[in-house]
């Protein structure tokens, strides 16, 4: 058998439960030649994890690229800090550049903590926006697709006010969004898929009852995607669309739209692939759960699954 898939796995915020879960699927992956991850991460985190997991045996034998420590004291489980900020973006940003250098076929990082980044000085609003900078990009043209509970919804916005993501929403923006979703779509095998787009408003604005933001944005937007010859039903309320169970893909105007459906169904299972860019990289559905940081705890199903999500993606050409 040879190796199919190469993946390069940051490891996320140290002081999270990302260190924990990497190395349980870098166990679960062990031997397989199908499947080859590499580790990326501060050195010292790393095998202090293994040693309290017990899998100093795992990371004896794993392929780890070790990236910027973890400065001064800032290593401390269960601690949000910029230290282990700064820490996390260095190992994803190394991780985005090996795989837009062809290094590796995807990347897979563990969960962040936006406010450790953000405490270091970082711009940062999720791993979407990391990976347009990595890779040379308008932040605008990168954006996530959750997947999980059967379903696949890419996000217009992300991690912002309602009020700034309102501000944001453009017929254009919202067309690059489901553009992204439908080729992530066809990179996941499915050639033509259906698209349910969600209305801004309750009801998508009731022809404007609830205000003209549908009339002035989701609607231009839809009629433009089936000028493309795209199948897409909407803007409906997100309510409707998904009671009906008919679509392959939704894409939706707001962060919660998308989230809670996909949580609810699929809670710290669903996987978050940044879409839109030369790299594909999938994080896991859950947060750095800081609460059981350490404590050798954490379920690692979502990392896992989300590696054998991308290890069947055919890599780009």
């Amino acid at each position: 058998m040879t190796v199919t898939a190469r993946i390069a796995l940051p490891v996320g915020d140290p002081n999270g439960i990302g260190p924990e879960i990497a190395l349980r699927a870098a166990a679960a992956y062990a031997g397989r030649r199908d499947v080859q991850l590499t580790l990326f991460g501060p050195e010292a985190v790393l095998q202090q994890t293994a040693d309290r997991l017990g899998l100093a045996a795992v990371l004896q034998t794993a392929a780890v690229v070790a990236t910027e420590a973890v400065a001064g004291d800032g290593y401390t489980p269960g601690r949000v800090c910029a230290e282990a900020g700064a820490a996390m973006i260095a190992a994803a940003s190394t991780a985005i550049t090996a795989a837009r250098c062809g290094e590796f076929d995807a990347v897979v990082a563990g969960p962040h903590h936006e406010t450790a980044v953000h405490l270091a000085g970082i711009p940062f609003s999720g791993y979407p926006s990391l990976v347009a900078r990595v890779c040379g990009q308008s932040e605008d043209s990168v954006f996530l697709l959750l997947v999980g509970g059967g379903l696949h919804i890419v996000h217009a916005t992300l991690h912002e006010s309602v009020q700034h993501a309102l501000d944001r929403l453009t017929p254009e923006l919202v067309v690059q969004a489901t553009q992204a979703g439908v080729r992530a779509m066809q990179r996941l095998g499915m050639a033509a898929p259906r698209i349910g787009l969600f209305g801004i408003n309750p009801h998508a604005g009731e022809n404007g009852l609830f205000g003209d933001a549908d009339e002035r944005i989701t609607r231009p937007a839809v009629e433009r995607l089936r000028a493309m010859g795209l199948s897409v039903e909407g803007p409906a309320g997100a309510d409707a669309l998904l009671s009906e169970r008919r679509h392959d893909l939704y894409v939706a105007m707001l962060h919660d739209q998308g989230h809670i459906p996909v949580k609810l169904l699929s809670p710290r299972r669903a996987s978050a692939l940044s879409i839109g860019a030369d790299v594909i990289l999938s994080s896991v559905g859950h947060g750095s759960a800081m609460d059981i940081a350490g404590q050798g705890v954490a379920d690692a199903r979502a990392m896992i699954e989300a590696v054998a999500r991308l290890a069947a993606v055919p890599a780009p050409h």
